[in-house]
């Protein structure tokens, strides 16, 4: 019996030193977080106290985590994508063209709005410290701010070179 598939698997693009770096800042990331909790638990139920500043630590982790995570996805094409549509589109190339201009359009209009709240956000806390830790409550949103700059960036970038659309995956009817 053969249970392999009939398409051809889908290579990853090589990474690049961006790439690189993104996955070292999540893995940094990942690490410090696990280490942090695990002393915690370790800490609080083998000798009845913790670490007051693991739950802080972890929390700004986890949202930079996130955003650096999110920043990586994107020139992979590793977002959450309704290729549905697309599948539909790949016998229409002019309709395919289109469409990849207007899902930017809407990558960019997505990351002002998200660029533009979280620079709210960390206007307004650099006024504020973290209450164990004392850390500037602008770094919480600021990987937002960083992560929207980058993937409205790349997105401008691919609109702007009219770049086919690159989703990592093939476009299949889900």
């Amino acid at each position: 019996m053969n249970t392999s598939s009939s398409s051809p698997p889908v290579s990853s693009p090589p990474t690049s030193a961006f790439q690189r770096l993104l996955q070292g800042a999540m893995a940094a990331c990942l690490a410090v977080m696990a280490l942090s909790v695990f002393v915690n638990v370790v800490l609080r139920y083998g000798f009845g106290n913790g670490i007051a500043a693991s739950e802080e630590l972890s929390r700004l982790l986890f949202v930079w985590l996130v955003f650096i995570g999110a920043t990586a996805a994107y020139p992979r094409g590793e977002h959450m994508a309704f290729t549905s549509l697309l599948g539909l589109l790949q016998q229409r190339p002019r309709a395919l063209v289109l469409m990849a201009a207007l899902i930017r359009l809407l990558v960019v209009f997505a990351c002002v709005l998200l660029g533009w709240g979280a620079w709210q956000q960390v206007s307004v806390g650099w006024a504020s410290r973290s209450v164990v830790l004392g850390y500037p409550n602008a770094l919480l949103p600021l990987p937002a701010l960083l992560c929207a700059m980058a993937i409205g960036v790349m997105a401008l970038a691919e609109l702007l070179r009219n770049a086919p659309l690159a989703l990592g995956h093939d476009a299949e009817v889900e």
